[in-house]
């Protein structure tokens, strides 16, 4: 899913492009997508672009007469700019958004269409969309220490909630915690002060990190390889792979869609975090360190 850093780099590269020109048509090809009813397409077209914005991980089109467009991409949805007029062929393409100097083709992989339209009137309507979270660059550490003990949950979980921190997702916090040196199951009641403020500064250097380096490559060219796996993480999606800062194997913990990567050397004190599926097959066999792993492994 893109998340703070990837969406900033979508909005950047739609506010050089669309700002101060009119939307001049919207084309739906998929009725799943557009899930408003109190506006239509045709509400928004002829409309002129006053601003781009990100709200939590949705996109927002600001058009003349406090009109919006509102585009939330979940998984896997993905934008794309095209010649103006881009066909709407193929199964992944969803919508296209027409402009006088090109059009913004919306596209979805998978057969689970999540992706979501909405077209809001008035700003009392887009708020509605706001999901409570802070933004990181923006509050002060009182308010991050605030709103991460506001309710007890483990780290990944917490960094992961639209209603505590905005825009921040499965992706990102595994390279939070990671430079912050915590494990991603500890509980927010359990951390000291210390480790808080640990926290707050790996969130803002790691995602002032990537949004800067996304920015950069925005203004090279419209974002076209949007991903949750990125050439230089330091444990997302690197399963198995050694640790940049220790060497060690990097696991991973598998639940429902998502998963947590972590190092255990230098995040868990070299413990195994237990995987829920594996755990309950295994029983009380689960290996609790990654010296047992690595023994186990050997004797297969």
């Amino acid at each position: 899913m893109p998340e703070l850093p990837d969406v900033a780099a979508y909005r950047s590269a739609l506010e050089s492009r669309v700002v101060g020109e009119p939307l001049e048509r919207v084309r739906i090809a998929s009725p799943f997508l557009l899930r408003s009813v109190e506006a239509a397409p045709r509400d928004v077209e002829g409309r002129r672009v006053r601003a781009v914005s990100r709200l939590g991980k949705r996109i927002v089109l600001d058009l003349d007469g406090e009109m919006f467009v509102v585009l939330h991409l979940m998984i896997a949805g993905r934008l794309h700019w095209k010649p103006r007029g881009e066909k709407l062929s193929g199964r992944m393409r969803l919508a296209a958004f027409d402009f006088p100097s090109g059009t913004v083709l919306l596209t979805e992989a998978g057969s689970k269409k999540r992706a979501s339209l909405h077209l809001v009137r008035g700003k009392e309507a887009l708020a509605a969309f706001d999901r409570g979270g802070i933004d990181v660059f923006t509050a002060a550490s009182e308010a991050f220490r605030a709103s991460l003990v506001s309710e007890n949950h483990t780290l990944k979980r917490a960094l992961t909630d639209p209603r505590l921190f905005s825009g921040i997702g499965n992706a990102y916090s595994d390279e939070i915690l990671h430079r912050a040196r915590l494990s991603p199951m500890k509980w927010t009641s359990k951390l000291t002060g210390e480790e808080i403020d640990r926290l707050r500064d790996s969130t803002l250097s790691v995602l002032g990190d990537w949004t800067r380096r996304l920015l950069a490559e925005a203004r090279e060219g419209f974002p076209e390889r949007v991903t949750a796996f990125r050439e230089g993480m330091a444990v997302h999606g690197r399963f198995g792979k050694p640790c940049p800062d220790c060497g060690g194997p990097v696991q991973r913990i598998v639940y429902a869609e998502n998963e947590a990567n972590y190092c255990p050397a230098c995040q868990t004190d070299g413990r195994l975090l237990a995987d829920r599926a594996l755990s309950r097959l295994l029983r009380g066999d689960w290996p609790k360190t990654i010296e047992e792993l690595e023994e186990r492994r050997r004797a297969r």
